[in-house]
């Protein structure tokens, strides 16, 4: 099953309470205790694992579990070098996740001394062990690694297992016999124990499995004398907040334990602030508290409409979470509303199968700004009540869980209004030219604001047809305010019997008026006002800002109505004649024209912005589009699309895009020049992108 470097058979770690074939390949092995880890595949990991092995080894000796006095400061700091070395091989040459396994076993054979047994399994089983030096013809893929030297130098026996998914390599080493033996060699006593419970425990990497698990957890109570017990993972945590009962925890410090507390709700502050989903926040929330702080949890989140949701479900045994949740449903907490945001102890539920054994349990309503948004019930087996420490740790946590759901219950709201708003602004249907196939790409940047590009096609009578492409200086609802005058404005002037370049002067003249610069200015108050009315609950306006505020508010105080606009009409000229077309550009990227042999061309003429000048005379141009011609027009979002120092349409790069379209329909030509768009860039624009593509057939 494996190789070995040595005489010895291999073999791997599986558990407690099992033979393993280590100390010689003779006789079984009793597993006096394990713990397992499971690390990402990150530069992280290596340290990550020599802080597991410590806290491991210090934990056992804690809790007098047999031979663990006998694991010497030597053999300790061997083990902490190779487990550093193997799991830094792990990552660099299988960039896996790994998992680190680390078992104490008691030989059942006289005379033969317990033993350290350490495994590191990745998962790419067809990546070659590296142990030798590296070749010089190898690629940098295969260099470095002397983990395996190390290992056949240092430790008593090692080896290696293959499986069909996974590829471990295990390690054994003896440790100090008795007596004299430890002494000499620095016995692992408080020293090492007192250096591993120092480390802050919220920023240590936790084990899979948390806090215990299967038969070998019996609680959290006092450990009988020569009792083999297997602990899966590390207890300094639950420790921390909830010393078992009858035994002193590792350290009693308040200022250390406050410490450990503090780190711990700076993390979750980390990873809850800037999450915008409420179901990405119940999910984060139960994996920050099991195992840490509970066994299981379950959030409920409250509806205006209906009963409390039961939002997420955690257990640390993933084989109880199902039926958890079918119990939870059925029994949902009615925490009293004069409560609040206090934890209050919760009867521990009576059914085992989804619970587990017996124990504590708290529930405690997230309440934010004075609203009350869910439940959040939580339960630790093994203990007759949780300690002070513990639930003043889940009150402090719960109000950070009420604050992000808050904010993501707000974003998303914004985000809906935002959506409702933009599908209001713009056309529902394309409709139909005759002889011209038509296309529209329209991608905005923000999910909570509207956009300020927007496009319209419409018929102005008389056989005219009428396309429409504009962008509004800034976004938000100060945008929307333009957008939704400017275009019931174009289609009246247009069917009122008004030329392109008149259509333009009198729009740039309506822009001017007093009566819309008090409409967007009323726009950016209401949203100001909305943004401070937001502002009672702690960080909730921190994380909204900028989204909300209007960002085409100029500095002093004035609202922005400058508009670029490409404004057209086609007139079809008859069965397979083509169509004439007429345009003007105010301050807007100018159209490009594709013949069907791939010659691009520009036309119509720069003009200034609409709502800069008062008295100014928009010019248009005519030219006819032959059968098989097509037209592109796209706002900045395109033409100026970033990657580093370098902008899409730098040497006529919208052009060399547009010319390898020929041939293809007019929905193909505006996926190609969007696919060319975000291929341009690491990063997705940051402005909103508008593209409408018109081809004469």
């Amino acid at each position: 099953m494996g190789t070995s470097s040595s005489a010895t058979s291999g073999g791997s770690v599986e558990g407690g309470g099992v033979v393993l074939p280590v100390g010689g390949g003779v006789g079984p092995v009793r597993t006096s205790a394990s713990a397992r880890v499971s690390l990402p595949g990150t530069p992280l990991a290596a340290s990550a694992a020599r802080r597991f092995v410590r806290a491991a080894l210090a934990d056992w000796a804690a809790l007098e579990v047999p031979a663990a006095d006998r694991v010497t400061d030597r053999v300790a700091d061997e083990a902490i070098l190779l487990v550093s070395e193997l799991v830094t091989n792990a990552v660099v040459h299988a960039g896996t996740a790994v998992e680190v396994s680390c078992a104490l076993d008691v030989s059942d054979r006289e005379g033969e001394p317990p033993s350290l047994v350490v495994e590191v399994t990745d998962h790419h089983p067809t990546r070659v062990v590296r142990g030798d030096p590296p070749d010089p013809d190898e690629g940098p893929e295969y260099a470095g690694g002397h983990g395996l030297r190390l290992v056949a130098e240092i430790a008593e026996s090692w080896g290696t297992t293959y499986r069909r998914a996974t590829k471990s390599v295990w390690f054994q080493m003896a440790v100090a016999p008795t007596g004299s033996a430890a002494a000499g060699a620095g016995a692992m006593g408080s020293g090492f124990m007192d250096a591993a419970a120092a480390m802050d425990p919220a920023t240590a990497t936790e084990p899979e499995g948390g806090f215990g698990a299967g038969t070998a957890r019996e609680g959290l109570g006092s450990v009988p004398e020569g009792a083999g017990v297997v602990r899966e993972g590390r207890k300094e945590a639950v420790e921390i907040v909830a010393p078992a009962q009858g035994r002193a925890p590792v350290r009693l410090d308040p200022d250390w334990i406050q410490r450990g507390a503090l780190s711990f709700l700076a993390e979750a502050s980390d990873l809850l602030a800037g999450q915008f989903d409420e179901d990405m926040v119940t999910s984060l929330a139960g994996q920050l508290l099991v195992p840490r702080l509970a066994d299981w949890c379950a959030i409920w989140l409250d509806s205006t409409s209906g009963p409390p949701r039961l939002a997420r479900v955690w257990h640390a045994s993933e084989g109880r979470i199902e039926g958890l949740r079918r119990v939870l449903e059925k029994e949902p907490p009615q925490v009293p509303t004069a409560v609040r945001g206090s934890a209050v102890e919760w009867p521990w539920p009576a059914d085992p199968a989804a619970y587990g054994p017996g124990g504590a349990a708290l529930a405690c309503r997230l309440v934010a700004g004075g609203r009350a948004l869910g439940t959040l019930l939580l339960g630790r087996a093994g203990l007759v009540r949780m300690p002070d420490e513990a639930i003043g740790l889940v009150e402090d946590f719960a109000r950070r869980v009420a604050l992000a759901l808050a904010s993501a219950r707000r974003y998303t709201r914004q985000a809906t209004i935002s959506r409702v708003l933009q599908r209001g602004l713009l056309p529902s249907v394309i409709p139909r030219i005759p002889g011209v196939e038509s296309a529209v790409v329209y991608e905005p940047t923000g999910d909570i604001s509207a956009g300020g590009d927007f496009y319209d096609v419409f018929p102005a009578g008389d056989g005219r047809w009428c396309f429409v492409l504009g962008d509004v200086c800034g976004n938000g609802p100060e945008a929307a305010v333009v957008t939704g005058l400017v275009r019931p404005w174009l289609r009246l002037l247009a069917r009122e019997g008004y030329g392109v370049g008149e259509v333009l002067d009198r729009l740039n003249q309506l822009l001017g008026e007093e009566a819309v610069e008090q409409a967007v200015e009323g726009a950016a108050e209401a949203v100001a006002a909305g943004v401070e009315a937001v502002g009672g609950p702690a960080g909730v306006v921190e994380l909204m800002d900028g989204g909300l505020v209007g960002t085409g508010l100029p500095a002093g105080g004035g609202v922005a109505r400058f508009l670029s606009l490409l404004y057209g009409e086609l007139e079809p000229l008859g069965e397979g004649q083509g169509v004439r077309c007429t345009l003007a550009s105010a301050g807007h990227p100018l159209p490009l024209v594709l013949r069907p042999e791939g010659e691009v061309r520009t036309v119509a003429a720069p003009q200034i912005l609409l709502g800069v000048v008062d008295d100014v005379t928009y010019e248009s141009e005519s030219f006819d589009l032959a059968p098989g011609e097509t037209l592109l027009c796209v706002t900045d979002g395109v033409t100026e699309h970033r990657s580093g120092d370098r902008q899409f349409d730098d040497e006529d790069g919208l052009a060399a895009a547009f010319a390898l379209c020929a041939g293809l329909s007019a929905r193909e030509v505006a996926e190609r020049v969007r696919q060319a768009v975000d291929e341009f860039a690491a990063e997705p624009p940051d402005d909103d992108l508008a593209m409408l593509v018109l081809k004469v057939v």
